[in-house]
């Protein structure tokens, strides 16, 4: 499927991003579900010209905007992206496959934590956000991989041709079928609980269960949500920087040509009012770069 441009990511700045983008009149694939964005769930008052409004109902008019415009929603999350040798190829979890010419990355921030004992203590020995940062690291050993969505199922996939044996705990899977299957098909097992307490001294050593079981294991990737955004930044070759996020010009161009970020994903402040100037910035940028090809 061929769209000019892909963007994202589903909150402020990435549906602001397509909302210009589409205005410039270049086909824009809008990726992402509103309900992992940041602003979801919260209460706005500091956004100029609206006095307050709930999160929820800014994406959704935006969104609705958004689609006025041309934009095609595709409420799913991606699990890899690449380049091409004519622009970039975007996969979702459901096995599609987007052909695009420029890419925005509206992420939001990365690496959200499980929140149990253990967790920050033996982070960087053998606690990580990201398989393919390290999977390098468990060549043979007994990896678990937490988390439901998407990330989680392509994580425990991925480890499966890395590590001895590879457990995947979530007391319930949200990632689509087609990645669950996968993952499961190469070999991970799923255990339907969720993780308590990460034990361990100088390094991880198990992880005890919510189902009063404990799970010897070397390593733990906490993945709990769609694939972060130093992941995909990676696979488009933009090296984030220490923090996960990702440094751009004035027009919000990355250091590789044709990819384009805004929003939370290039750093503080955390705020709709800086997502949506980027996002403005981003669309009109990545609209340009696809005129700019096609002459």
């Amino acid at each position: 499927m061929r769209f000019d441009v892909a963007v994202i990511g589903c909150g402020p700045g990435g549906i602001q991003a397509a909302i210009h983008a589409s205005r410039a009149k270049v086909s824009v694939a809008l990726i992402g579900k509103t309900s992992n964005s940041a602003a979801s769930g919260t209460h706005i008052e500091n956004y100029l010209g609206i006095r307050e409004i709930a999160g929820d109902e800014l994406l959704d008019v935006g969104m609705s905007q958004a689609e006025t415009f041309g934009a095609r929603h595709f409420p799913l999350n991606v699990t890899s992206a690449s380049k091409t040798n004519d622009g970039f190829s975007v996969v979702l979890e459901d096995g599609t496959t987007l052909e695009v010419s420029a890419v925005v990355l509206a992420t939001g921030i990365s690496r959200e934590k499980l929140g149990v004992p253990g967790e920050n203590e033996l982070f960087g020995k053998g606690v990580s956000y990201c398989a393919s940062c390290d999977c390098n690291f468990y060549k043979g050993r007994i990896v678990a991989i937490v988390g439901g969505e998407t990330e989680a199922a392509v994580s425990a996939e991925l480890m499966t041709r890395y590590a001895s044996k590879t457990y995947w705990v979530s007391e319930s899977v949200e990632a689509s079928d087609v990645v669950r299957q996968r993952a499961l098909d190469a070999g991970a097992e799923l255990i339907p609980a969720s993780v308590v307490r990460i034990v361990g001294d100088d390094k991880v050593r198990s992880i005890e269960l919510s189902d009063g079981s404990s799970v010897d294991v070397d390593g733990v990737f906490i993945e709990l949500g769609a694939k972060s955004s130093a992941d995909l930044a990676m696979d488009l070759d933009v090296m984030p920087e220490m923090d996960d996020s990702v440094k751009v010009d004035s027009s919000c161009a990355t250091s590789v040509p044709g990819v384009f970020a805004c929003g939370d994903v290039t750093g503080r402040p955390w705020q709709v009012a800086k997502a949506v100037g980027q996002g403005n910035v981003a669309g009109t940028s990545a609209a340009r770069h696809v005129k700019e090809v096609r002459k």
